[in-house]
């Protein structure tokens, strides 16, 4: 199946074919760094190190510009707040958000540009725009002229007449047309500044990115990216000020938005004040449930996300909770398959195993549909779980050659999507642990109940043994005898 994607201008899926074979260049929006990252942050990111993730385990070679935004109105606004400097606010934030990036496994950018180190770009953008009475300068400040550029709203569907009906101009702006939008900011006493040909200040919001996608991807270039949130006016911004300085065509070829995390009725944004941290789910769960239950919905839908609160007013978050147990479910079926033996010689193998790769791959290759290729790996791991607990399910050759098979596999589909990556033993045991702590289970005791148990087997007092097993249960511990010994799991 070719590779398709739903690419915002058009409005609809499109085949994708990359302008150099075998590579692709993608610019996706980073953070505003001014405070710690949220949900919905992390939604975008998650969805766009996938959509690298695909392409890369496709065959091309990927080049993915990330950026980050390290001087703006609300990093100085924190900086004044905060009585330090607008530099250290941004260099501490920036911290935070590789810390939380990490702890979800996104992966680095190839690059990773900061606003402050490409002012020298930004410049060099605006001096051509202005060469092509396309900006204009008034009291130090730069704007881009809108009305100069027949295109505008060519993204958001939207038509200047319309926008310019519904916009104002602010009592201290000195812009001709309210729809026109600053490109560079006159220095204010106390903020970060640069030397420019319109004297001290800094770049506006939108023309850092053109600037940095133009500096390590050229114009054109194949993909941008960011939340829904990000096509007016940021992107629609950005197609104006690149084309217009480099020519029609000459940005990005398909534009990519991820969908919005609702928080209730409402879009989880700062703007509201109903956002939820990273790192605060990261306080009570592990943070790959997060990741399995963002790429669990398509990328470009509405994700629904819920904050209850316990009786000692302490976060809860249903949806993370069940993504969780799902983990738990993908571990423990992947713990049982590592130790089943045998090696696949290519023979024949039970369906749908044979198929688990392809369907995965058919998913993804629709507008990275994660939620579809999730699905086919469920039928997988069910189908694992059969073969694991029913050994007469199949002849004896080729059980071990498809329990070989999907490991092999969902190990491989693992990686595209960033989940179960690690040793299931430590998952499952750190998982066990939050549950004991959310349910008041001692688990020390439990422990010296299984000994116990032990020893009353040994005995050969087995209705002993049995009723430690009962009485655990009844508290919701499930013992589970192995080989190996007994392990125990809560339920």
């Amino acid at each position: 199946m070719t590779l398709r994607i739903y690419d915002t201008r058009v409005g609809k899926k499109i085949p994708f074919e990359p302008l150099v074979p075998g590579k692709v260049g993608i610019y996706s929006c980073g953070i505003t760094v001014y405070d710690r990252c949220h949900v919905g942050h992390a939604r975008m990111m998650v969805a766009f190190d996938v959509i690298v993730r695909h392409l890369r385990g496709s065959g091309y070679a990927v080049h993915f510009v990330r950026n980050v935004t390290d001087v703006d109105d609300k990093i100085i606004k924190k900086a004044q707040a905060e009585g330090r400097s607008p530099a250290d606010v941004a260099r501490h934030y920036t911290e935070l958000m590789d810390a939380d990036l990490r702890a979800l496994d996104v992966r680095p950018a190839d690059s990773e540009p900061r606003a402050t180190e490409h002012i020298a770009e930004v410049i060099e953008i605006i001096e051509r725009l202005e060469k092509r009475g396309l900006a204009y300068a008034a009291g130090g400040d730069v704007y881009f002229a809108v009305t100069g550029f027949a295109r505008y709203g060519q993204l958001s569907g939207q038509s200047i007449d319309d926008l310019r009906s519904g916009a104002r101009i602010e009592i201290d702006e000195q812009k001709k047309s309210p729809l026109d939008f600053a490109l560079w900011k006159a220095a204010k006493p106390g903020e970060p500044a640069w030397p420019s040909p319109w004297g001290p200040g800094r770049p506006g919001w939108h023309i850092e990115c053109s600037a940095m996608a133009h500096r390590y991807l050229g114009e054109p270039f194949d993909i941008h990216g960011g939340g829904a949130d990000l096509i007016f006016p940021h992107h629609e911004n950005e197609i104006a000020q690149s084309e217009g300085a480099f020519g029609d065509g000459h940005f990005a070829r398909h534009w990519l938005h991820s969908g919005m995390i609702n928080l209730g009725a409402d879009k989880m944004s700062k703007s509201l004040g109903n956002v939820v941290a990273i790192r605060d789910v990261g306080e009570t769960h592990d943070l790959e449930a997060l990741r399995l239950h963002l790429i669990g919905v398509h990328y470009r839908s509405p994700l629904a996300f819920t904050v209850t609160r316990e009786a000692n007013g302490s976060a809860r978050y249903p949806e993370i909770d069940e993504a969780e147990g799902r983990l738990a479910y993908f571990y423990r079926t992947l713990e049982r398959l590592a130790a089943a033996p045998g090696e696949d010689d290519g023979g024949p193998v039970v369906s749908p195993a044979d198929r688990t790769l392809a369907a995965f791959r058919e998913a993804m290759d629709d507008d990275f549909n994660t939620a579809a290729a999730v699905g086919h790996l469920y039928e997988a791991f069910v189908l694992a779980n059969k073969l694991l607990d029913e050994p007469q399910a199949a002849a004896k050759d080729v059980r071990r050659r498809t329990l070989v098979r999907l490991r092999r596999d969902l190990a491989k589909c693992g990686e595209t999507l960033g989940i179960f990556q690690r040793e299931p033993a430590a998952f499952l045991t750190a998982y066990r642990g939050r549950l004991c702590v959310r349910r008041g289970i001692d688990a020390a005791a439990v422990e010296t109940r299984i000994l116990e148990r032990a020893a009353a087997r040994a005995a050969k007092d087995f209705a002993r043994a049995d009723q430690i097993r009962k009485d655990l249960q009844t508290s919701g511990v499930e013992l589970m005898d192995t080989p190996a010994g007994t392990t125990w799991r809560v339920v």
